[in-house]
């Protein structure tokens, strides 16, 4: 396949006229590679790679914590649809067993190899070692001390499929948690209460990454900066930002491209309820009313959004942020953070060629995955 004539994103992250060269689901670098000569004429358009999702609970009425492959193939359809090619699906803090038989309906479903479904490229185990005091949508009960054990056994029954956990490092057993699995997972900070200099210390341990940056955690303050500003000060940690136009304000997501140069993972931390109607939905056991882009618990507590990441970095886009820096941010970044920019996250040759072409107005017209 040839997409001709395209403004193509390029690694660089500039736009090139020129044509995009496929052979079997994988990008090669000219027309002499190619044996399928179907051509696509991209002029006028944008060719971008797929954006990646690396923090989404579900869509269309379905929840990857509900332990059903077919409902979260039914996300996969849907994320692909709306220019999400790479998927990490997201738990949710239950009980044992019942996370067991959720990340074993990943691999299920990966297994499909369906061409309209977006990839999955790993799991997000998002708890159940947070901090209570920082739960937000999690349910108390379900909240375990870091164990490395159970998270190995999670592992195992997903195939070693978990790139993403979340931890809060102010509670008992967290540091010796990180320096212990930190070569075999991304380690997540996050719902927590911790400290400047306890986030620093499971920075220096080797935690990684953020969950969905400001929420769930110590606000920013002069005096007392907390995760947020140990983590920017760690210039290998990435930071998760939800850019849905609810949690963060359109002020704080430009201050964050700064604070963070090239190190922003837009997310959507998408819930059941994202494609459907207002009404009431179920997130990790409780009740969530949802009202256009608002998703809230009974008491008023935020919880996950309604919106998909395409949507996400478009609302970004109408903020302010550079459409170079969103993408980099919905595609690269999020591909570095859980270790798979080898395979997706641009287009460059001998990268799987999941490819966006879109408009001057970033409305959708083709997407293609390889």
């Amino acid at each position: 396949m040839i997409i001709k004539n395209g403004l193509i994103f390029g690694e660089d992250a500039s736009f090139t006229i020129g044509d995009l060269f496929i052979e079997n689901g994988t990008i090669v670098a000219d027309r002499s590679q190619v044996t399928d000569l179907t051509e696509i004429d991209a002029s006028g358009l944008y060719v971008l790679p797929g954006l990646i999702d690396v923090h989404s609970h579900g869509a269309c009425g379905c929840d990857f914590s509900d332990a059903d492959a077919e409902g979260l193939r039914t996300i996969l359809k849907y994320e692909r649809a709306h220019g999400i090619t790479s998927y990490c699906p997201t738990s949710m803090t239950l009980p044992k067993e019942q996370l067991l038989a959720i990340f074993a309906t990943a691999k299920e479903a990966e297994s499909a190899k369906d061409p309209q479904l977006a990839h999955i490229v790993g799991i997000n185990m998002e708890g159940p070692f947070l901090d209570p005091a920082k739960k937000g949508a999690h349910v108390e009960e379900y909240i375990l001390a870091p164990d490395a054990d159970f998270f190995r056994e999670c592992n195992e029954n997903s195939g070693n499929m978990i790139k993403l956990v979340t931890l809060a490092p102010n509670m008992k057993g967290a540091m010796e948690f990180i320096q212990e699995l930190h070569e075999e997972t991304n380690i997540s900070l996050g719902h927590t209460s911790a400290d400047y200099d306890t986030a620093k210390a499971a920075l220096q341990a080797g935690a990684n990454h953020v969950t969905h940056l400001y929420n769930a955690m110590q606000p920013l303050h002069h005096r007392k900066p907390g995760l947020i500003g140990a983590a920017a000060e760690d210039l290998d940690c990435m930071a998760e930002l939800i850019s849905d136009g609810i949690h963060i304000h359109e002020s704080v997501v430009r201050a964050t491209f700064q604070l963070f140069p090239e190190r922003v993972v837009l997310i959507s931390d998408s819930m059941r309820a994202t494609g459907m109607e207002n009404g009431t939905y179920e997130l990790g056991g409780q009740q969530v009313t949802v009202v256009g882009r608002l998703a809230t618990l009974a008491d008023g507590t935020i919880a996950g959004s309604a919106t998909n990441l395409y949507d996400c970095m478009c609302t970004a886009i109408s903020f302010g942020i550079s459409l170079e820096d969103a993408l980099i941010a919905a595609t690269a970044n999020p591909a570095k953070s859980i270790g798979i920019y080898d395979t997706v996250g641009s287009l460059t040759p001998g990268k799987r060629a999941d490819v966006l072409l879109v408009d001057k107005d970033l409305n959708l017209v083709q997407v293609i995955t390889g």
